[in-house]
């Protein structure tokens, strides 16, 4: 089982407007440290681009293992950064596919992550969102 993670920060853009970008490019850096300390040695992390970034995991036992990883992500990034004495929150949106389940090349699946993160952000934010069986977004 080889999930793909898309994750979009929430609330992020309030962070830039606040703030400014400076501080905003802190906390992405510290987002990218928080949730590398939950992946593996063996997993890929990248931002995608703005506040976005995608995850690869390889050989993990089941669709279970990745949705408890997915949780464990939203709940270390909605944890305060504090930057010069200031607590700022952020949070998390997670979409998911799953190769070879849900697609067989790189670009089905991040378009189907991509497209299951939307649907986790239109949920409420803060939530996970995977592909079910029949193409369709399934919120967790």
């Amino acid at each position: 089982m080889w999930p793909f993670f898309f994750i979009d920060l929430d609330g992020f853009k309030n962070v830039n407007d606040t703030w400014g970008h400076a501080v905003g490019d802190q906390l992405l850096a510290e987002v990218a440290r928080r949730m590398s300390v939950l992946l593996r040695k063996t997993d890929t992390l990248a931002r995608f681009g703005g506040d976005e970034f995608v995850a690869a995991m390889g050989n993990l036992r089941n669709k279970d293992t990745a949705q408890e990883l997915a949780s464990k992500l939203i709940e270390e990034i909605s944890r305060p950064f504090i930057f010069n004495g200031t607590n700022i929150k952020v949070g998390a949106s997670v979409g998911i596919s799953y190769y070879p389940d849900d697609a067989k090349d790189l670009d089905s699946l991040l378009k189907l992550a991509d497209q299951a993160m939307y649907d986790a952000k239109q949920s409420g934010k803060n939530c996970i969102s995977t592909m079910d069986d029949d193409s369709k977004t399934q919120n967790l």
